[in-house]
């Protein structure tokens, strides 16, 4: 699919709003679908849907297929009768500012546990034939109740007979939150294309070490005799953390996945696209190459680039995204984020695979005119970005910049007032990003709303604080949507 000239808005799904602790698939996310649609926007780019990990990272997962059970959003529940209004609202935020992780896991696995125990025979027959048709979710809701009966540790540490203490009802209560969360969604993604919106998922290279995947599918990954990774994932010194990055995923097992035809990428990539209209690969370089780190090392500054799968895995995938054209009729994007070190090899990597790259207006201003992020250096087949969930909001990076950056970076953008610090100011930038010849322009919420670096979604490095942002009905009633029409409407999109 070529980039067809449009534009989209950055929101993950737990940042909506609601009553719940945290954004999910009810009726609040087709109310920003209709704002979209209202201002003009083509896309809604969502971050992974995957459980997050315990420093709510949704990057590191129990699951590459499984869905994050706090997206099910409970009132619908309750609407069907598997639970009681006072239940749902025994378990009501006290806070609409923020995702309230510590009281989700306190409860509300436990609410929808309750709710699965009260499915009658027919509805226990539908779930039945849903985990029959998507065995990777049957994995991942064994793999769960193994893990719960096994004491909530990795699956590494399980004993020998871990598999004879699986709970059938714990199994049964996660097959049913994963019936549920691929209903709601679907229902939320016809939606959106009754609207004229798509949805831009976004899918981690890599995947945890105590995860299904690995659990249920080790000669894929590289392993040692023992299960224990070999290597494991992450990133030199970059822009984001001087030392690197050691993010301590098991690297693939690429040799083994090449002989079997790169299946498990395959049925990956089949489940993406099923899910979403287009498919953000995180960390598309590590395909080109990989930064592989010593297991036992304790600074990502000791790993070294190895030679990933390359063009061989990305005609599979390739081939995915044609068969569900040609067996639905339904377009579908797969975009690279090729972020970080910029290397010749990488830049024709990309190039071959057709798919779009990702420019970022915060990595342009560095004083050279050949800065591939600066917007006259952008190319059609791109996707930019003022900036990505990695970044400071845009206002933040213009409050944060040195002097000479920020007058480089307003000058550029055609800003001319003498008090950069107003809105006019970031409203120059944004103007900049929409008249690039980049099909695809893409914005924060954050960046529409003007807001500052306390509404950032993550600082890569650091595992506190982050995740959390979530915006009011109040707030997104404040957007300029004439602001954003006109955007639309002037540059083409």
């Amino acid at each position: 699919m070529q980039l067809t000239r449009s534009s989209g808005v950055l929101l993950p799904v737990f940042s909506l709003w609601g009553s719940d602790s945290i954004g999910g698939f009810g009726r609040e996310a087709c109310t920003f679908i209709d704002f979209l649609a209202d201002c003009g926007f083509t896309w809604w780019q969502v971050l992974p849907f995957c459980m997050a990990d315990e420093c709510n990272s949704p990057y590191k997962s129990f699951s590459a297929f499984g869905g994050n059970p706090y997206f099910v959003d409970i009132r619908i529940l309750a609407e069907e009768g598997y639970l009681t209004q006072a239940e749902v609202a025994s378990v009501r935020e006290s806070t609409p500012w923020v995702c309230e992780y510590e009281t989700l896991r306190d409860t509300r696995l436990d609410l929808l546990r309750l709710a699965a125990s009260r499915a009658d025979e027919a509805a226990r027959q539908q779930v039945t034939a849903f985990l029959a048709a998507n065995p990777y979710l049957e994995q991942f809701c064994r793999f769960m109740a193994l893990r719960r009966a096994n004491g909530d540790r990795p699956w590494y540490r399980w004993p020998a007979d871990s598999a004879d203490r699986m709970d059938e009802q714990e199994y049964f209560a996660w097959a049913f939150i994963q019936y549920h969360f691929m209903k709601q969604w679907q229902t939320v993604h016809d939606y959106a294309a009754a609207r004229g919106v798509k949805i831009l998922g976004d899918m981690p290279i890599y995947v945890a070490y105590d995860s299904c995947d690995v659990w249920a599918n080790r000669a894929q990954f590289d392993l040692d005799r023992d299960g224990a990774p070999r290597c494991v994932a992450g990133c030199p010194p970059d822009y984001f953390s001087a030392e690197g990055q050691l993010w301590g995923n098991p690297l693939y097992n690429w040799a083994g996945m090449r002989k079997d035809g790169y299946t498990w990428w395959a049925d990956r990539m089949t489940h993406m696209l099923k899910l979403f209209d287009g498919v953000r690969i995180d960390h598309f370089r590590g395909f080109e190459s990989y930064w592989s780190i010593p297991a036992t090392a304790t600074s990502a500054k000791e790993g070294q680039w190895k030679r990933g799968p390359g063009m061989p895995l990305v005609r599979r995938l390739q081939q995915v995204a044609e068969d569900i054209r040609a067996e639905s009729g339904r377009e579908v994007l797969i975009v690279a984020e090729d972020l970080g070190e910029s290397t010749p090899a990488l830049a024709k990597f990309v190039q071959a695979s057709g798919f779009p790259g990702m420019r970022v207006l915060q990595f342009a201003f560095d004083g050279d005119p050949g800065n591939i992020h600066l917007p006259h250096n952008h190319m059609p087949n791109t996707v930019a970005y003022t900036g990505t969930h990695d970044n400071n909001t845009l206002l933040g990076y213009i409050w944060e910049a040195d002097e000479a950056t920020r007058r480089r970076t307003l000058r550029y953008c055609g800003f001319t007032g003498q008090d950069w610090n107003c809105p006019d100011s970031y409203r120059a930038v944004i103007r900049t990003l929409f008249a690039s010849c980049a099909g695809m322009a893409i914005l924060p919420l954050q960046d529409l709303l003007g807001y500052g670096a306390d509404t950032r979604l993550n600082i890569p490095g650091n595992p506190e604080g982050n995740w959390r942002y979530r915006i009011t009905a109040a707030q997104l009633d404040t957007v300029d949507r004439d602001f954003c029409r006109e955007l639309n409407q002037l540059y083409g999109r």
